[in-house]
């Protein structure tokens, strides 16, 4: 590393995003931590993270394939509500439109446990599977992603406003984590 001049990046402030005191249905833990899948659209993985600007955080929630590592739907927003996750997922059925049977993976979070995401799952017949409580590990893939994305983008400089960090996520996700990175998994 030192003879080529690289560097570690230094993670950054902790934030909690997971509301889990909520009086919404929890469900089974159904891949555990088994990620594999033999095709695309069999297992998705859904999470929100948060990054700071200078305006303020800002919370990203995404959408993710098992089988390609592929990012099908994301959004960002100022607030951590069910409609941040909602949006996310709206844009991954619209991409991939998948058929029922499949299973949509996420933490216990409100959002992720709210009537209205629950409503969309099961109008397009998802099988709904939840992290343990307080396991990380459950969601792992969609962990690794955020740690990624930080790590070679966002930790890498001073964010001033909101819209710099969208921009920068759309060109990271769109241009470079989609269609050209390498994942190990593949």
């Amino acid at each position: 590393m030192r003879e080529n001049d690289i560097r570690v990046v230094r993670t950054r402030r902790f934030k909690v995003t997971i509301n889990s005191t909520h009086t919404h249905a929890i469900e089974s833990n159904l891949p555990g931590k088994n990620f594999s899948t033999t095709a695309i659209n069999q297992k998705w993985a859904a999470d929100i993270t948060y990054i700071w600007t200078r305006e303020g955080w800002v919370y990203l929630s995404v959408v993710l394939d098992l089988f390609s590592r592929r990012i099908i739907g994301w959004n960002l927003d100022t607030r951590m509500t069910a409609d941040l996750a909602i949006m996310a997922l709206k844009r991954a059925i619209a991409l991939r439109q998948p058929s029922g049977g499949r299973v949509h993976h996420a933490d216990r979070g409100s959002q992720y446990c709210s009537e209205d995401y629950r409503k969309i799952l099961s109008a397009h017949g998802f099988i709904v599977s939840m992290s343990r409580k307080g396991n990380g590990w459950d969601n792992a893939v969609t962990e690794s992603f955020f740690k990624t994305m930080k790590a070679e983008l966002l930790w890498r400089q001073a964010w001033m406003t909101r819209q710099e960090v969208e921009q920068a996520i759309t060109r990271y996700i769109n241009d470079f984590y989609n269609p050209q990175r390498r994942h190990s998994a593949l």
